[in-house]
Parts: structure tokens; sequence; C-alpha cells
């Protein structure tokens, strides 16, 4: 089930929120260099474009500063103030948009081992280490996107299903080899499908950052690996 992006990215400071329009104006004034030509690129009145500016300096300091000569006559340029506010609100979209993008994957198995609150569940793509209930034997297991890490594939799946992955250098227990089905990214999040083969897939949530550093592409094979803390069992409730 996909998590609904239903909110705004906002920076409170003082009595002042800081949203994405305030963020479009600072942007148009670092690109035109003139509060004016700011104004008329976004379709804002000037006198209103200099009170939120008023309103933003009251708050945080200066936002703006006048440069002065040149042939134009000079303009207006951002404030280093101003600049560390742009890379918070970035920084702060990213880190929401990573969280509005998650989903789960669920993985139907059976508990075969225990210990403590941890146990071994076979699934159709192989074992996965996961928190599981007390009594049930039969459960689902749900994986959230953004628990899943990639790293280059150290080897190819056996036939079509996945291969489990096993290493007592990580703390990552569950890792799986997956053929990459699908890609959907954003300006700083890429949503990656893995084919774990056996009709199952796995949702990961990835920077583009390490979308770029891996390559990833459709029908490459990429290793994907995620704590046991992370995978959570829940009963299945049983027919009859």
């Amino acid at each position: 089930m996909t998590v609904e992006k239903d909110y705004q990215t906002e920076l409170t400071i003082g009595d002042v929120t800081i949203d994405r329009q305030d963020v479009e104006m600072l942007a148009a004034i670092d690109d035109h260099g003139s509060m004016h030509a700011a104004a008329d690129a976004l379709g804002r009145s000037y006198a209103r474009l200099q009170r939120r500016v008023v309103a933003l300096e009251d708050a945080v300091g200066a936002v703006t500063e006048r440069r002065r000569g040149g042939a134009d006559g000079g303009g207006t340029e951002l404030t280093p103030v101003a600049r560390d506010l742009l890379r918070q609100f970035e920084r702060h979209q990213t880190e929401l948009d990573g969280v509005a993008r998650a989903t789960a994957s669920v993985f139907p198995g059976t508990v075969v081992d225990r210990t403590g609150e941890l146990g071994t569940v076979e699934t159709p793509v192989g074992r996965i280490v996961a928190l599981v209930p007390a009594d049930d034997s039969s459960v689902q297991v749900s994986v959230r996107s953004d628990a899943v890490v990639l790293s280059a594939s150290s080897g190819s799946a056996d036939g079509a299903g996945a291969k489990e992955q096993t290493t007592a250098q990580t703390s990552l227990r569950n890792q799986f080899t997956g053929t990459v089905a699908a890609i959907d990214a954003a300006d700083a999040i890429a949503s990656v499908t893995l084919d774990l083969g056996e009709g199952q897939s796995l949702q990961t949530v990835i920077t583009r950052t390490s979308l770029e550093r891996l390559a990833l592409e459709s029908g490459a094979d990429v290793q994907a690996s995620f704590k046991a803390t992370a995978a959570r069992a829940i009963p299945v409730a049983e027919d009859g």
C-alpha cells in the first residue's frame, strides 16, 4: 500500500512559516538578480514580494542585499542566510519525499524457527529473518521500501527466483539478488521495484545519487538487503 503524500514542506522560525512559495521567491531573486524581475517572473506584484521579504528578514535576518555597480547599475542577491534556508528546505523536502514515497512489500510465509522475538520465515523467495508473532506460524512478512539498501550484485539469481545471500560481516540479515523491473525517479528520490522471481517483487526507495552511482536500469541485477528488525511478520487469519 502506498503512503499518500498529503502534506506541504514547511520550515517554522519564530512566528514565520517558510513554505514552497517563499523558496520559489528566493530562487527567483537569485536567478534574475532583481526583486522587480523576480516579481515579474512569478506573476506577483513587487509590493507583495517586498512585504514577504521584509517579513522573512524580521524573523531570520537579512535574506537579500544590494549588488551595486556594473553596466546595469547593480541588482539584488541572496545572503548566506537565505542560501542556508534554501538548503534546509530542500533537505527537509528530500527527507519527507522519502517517507511519502515509501511502500511496503508483503511476502506470505510460514515461521519455521524462533529465537526470542525474531524468527525465520519460509517465503516464496527464500527465508526471511523477521520480527514474528509469539504463537502464529502462518504469517505475512511486511518490509518497508525505505528500509531496503541496494548494492551492486555479487551474484546472479538462481533460475527465476532470488538467491539468498549469507554473510557474518553485516547486520543486514536479509540479502537477496533481484532484477530491476521498474524505476520511478523524482528530483531527489527514486522508487525502484525489484523482481525477486516466483511472482514476488520488492519495493525500494533510494536517493538519486545512489541510483546514478549504481547505474541502475531496467533488467539490471542488484542486491537488496534489509535488517531483521525492518521485516515484521503478522498473523494470517485461518479460514473457518
